[in-house]
């Protein structure tokens, strides 16, 4: 282990990778600040800015835009009650009432200080299991990785804060859009439909891009809306003595809440934030004091969303199963450099995934220190207007999409899958599933059709084999608990 962390640190000390550490952070924080913005659509824009810059530096850099974003989101929700970022929602219910009583300073400054312990444990977490879970996983066949992947998109209908079936369709249209191109067993054409185009499929970078990026822009144009700051001055930002004794233990189980629902598929910084917040109200010996400015509010989910960031790389790195959409995209980045995540990434590539661990625990810092004495600064962010940010982007999108292979149908698809993106917002379909499925799916398909080989076309194999079958048994349950708990909502009602 301690020489493990000497690789690391000799990656991520490099002047470059802590140039691109703190560029992420800090570009982490902006889009967390600005409201239609997030980690999703930001990660999916830079996508083809990676190709030209090593692969340790592509993930230092895209791995600090999504902590980043964990801390920015928590300044809109608690000064314009308005979540900069989606696991930044919980906030808003004590943070923007702590700002209206003249207390937003102690609300960001808690924010920032449970962000970087919470950080701090998951990446603690993420030294000390990874490693263990990858040579267990290195025991899997096909027929556990294919019914792991089952097991994923289980988890993430399950798991979902919208409608279970909206997400099922989403994950079926990823599954659809997956098998574009060529077979790759017998080279078939599949929906290509005669274009030369799509014979090697869709470029992940292009649907991404499509779905969150440009999606995001159409979807934040229609619904933005002027937003007041609540005090334009901010003031003691370190918390006071009762402040860190109410806070100290929301802090520690949001920590370890979030690590744990970060670990699941398709759980996620939001799925965390609100369950810890649920956690403290049920906990708190003054429940009515939650929504009124508990800072108990604020700890307790801020702690949550950032666990569950750093925990999330723990399956991606390990498995080869991204856990949520900015993982996918992440994934994805690897994969465009040759690079396949999953057991043996951190035998084969030791210095990207210590390089990657070392960074965080620097990006850890780094944020600590922009967030306590230069909220001031983010905050004037807010004032910039969204119709020029939109334009920005998506002129910087379209030369960047086309930029990946010099295909002009390349930008066509873009604006098609950021329609796609816009309407899925628009009608409350998550794209986040269809990304996941688009990831999952060839892997799945591969899986499957080696275990069918191995066991000469006979299903059984998946039952057979004690690992497989304890991931068909959870995904198995995970249907049957979400059927039964439909079936008794109308009785309840």
């Amino acid at each position: 282990m301690f020489d493990s962390m000497m690789l690391g640190f000799n990656v991520a000390l490099t002047i470059s990778n802590i140039l691109y550490c703190a560029m992420g952070v800090t570009l982490g924080t902006v889009i967390g600040v600005l409201p239609g913005l997030g980690p999703v659509a930001t990660i999916s824009l830079l996508l083809p800015l990676t190709y030209s810059i090593p692969i340790e530096s592509s993930i230092i850099l895209l791995s600090g835009i999504y902590y980043g974003a964990m801390y920015g989101g928590s300044i809109t929700s608690i000064l314009v009650n308005l979540p900069g970022e989606a696991a930044s929602v919980v906030t808003c219910l004590d943070g923007y009432q702590m700002a209206r009583k003249g207390r937003a300073g102690a609300a960001l400054g808690i924010a920032a200080i449970g962000s970087f312990v919470a950080g701090t444990v998951a990446i603690i977490g993420l030294n000390l299991f990874a490693p263990t879970v990858s040579r267990l996983a290195i025991k899997f066949g096909p027929p556990e990785y294919a019914t792991l992947m089952v097991m994923g998109l289980t988890f993430i209908t399950y798991l979902s804060t919208q409608s279970p079936l909206k997400c099922i369709v989403s994950a079926l249209v990823g599954l659809l859009l997956a098998c574009i191109g060529s077979d790759p067993e017998f080279g078939v054409q599949r929906l290509t439909f005669g274009s030369v185009s799509l014979l090697s499929g869709l470029d992940f970078a292009v649907i991404a891009m499509g779905l969150f990026g440009v999606g995001e822009i159409f979807h934040s144009l229609e619904s933005s809306e002027e937003t007041k700051i609540v005090t334009d001055r901010i003031s003691q930002i370190w918390p006071t003595r009762d402040d860190l004794a109410r806070s100290s233990m929301p802090i520690a189980r949001g920590s370890v809440l979030g690590f744990l629902v970060g670990l699941l598929p398709g759980g996620g910084a939001v799925i965390a934030s609100l369950l810890s917040y649920a956690l403290e109200k049920r906990l708190s010996r003054e429940p009515e004091r939650f929504g009124a400015g508990a800072i108990e509010g604020v700890a307790g989910p801020e702690s949550a969303n950032n666990a569950a960031a750093g925990a999330a790389f723990i399956p991606l790195l390990t498995l080869g199963l991204p856990s949520n959409a900015v993982m996918a995209l992440i994934f994805g980045a690897l994969m465009i450099h040759g690079i396949t995540p999953g057991p043996f990434l951190i035998r084969e590539q030791p210095q990207l995934f210590w390089g990657v661990v070392v960074s965080m625990y620097i990006g850890n810092v780094l944020l600590l220190i922009l967030n306590l004495p230069m909220v001031g600064v983010f905050v004037k962010l807010l004032r910039v207007r969204l119709s020029i940010l939109a334009a920005c982007v998506l002129i910087v999108t379209m030369i960047g999409v086309y930029s990946i292979s010099n295909n002009v149908v390349d930008m066509w698809f873009l604006l098609c899958f950021g329609l796609l993106g816009y309407l899925m917002r628009k009608f409350a379909f998550e794209p986040g599933p269809l990304v996941l499925a688009f990831v999952l799916g060839p892997i799945m398909e591969t899986a499957f059709r080696q275990s069918l080989i191995i066991s000469g076309g006979d299903v059984g194999i998946f039952v057979s084999r004690p690992i497989a079958l304890s991931f068909l048994i959870v995904a198995v349950l995970l249907v049957l608990t979400q059927i039964v708990g439909r079936r008794r909502e109308p009785a309840s009602a």
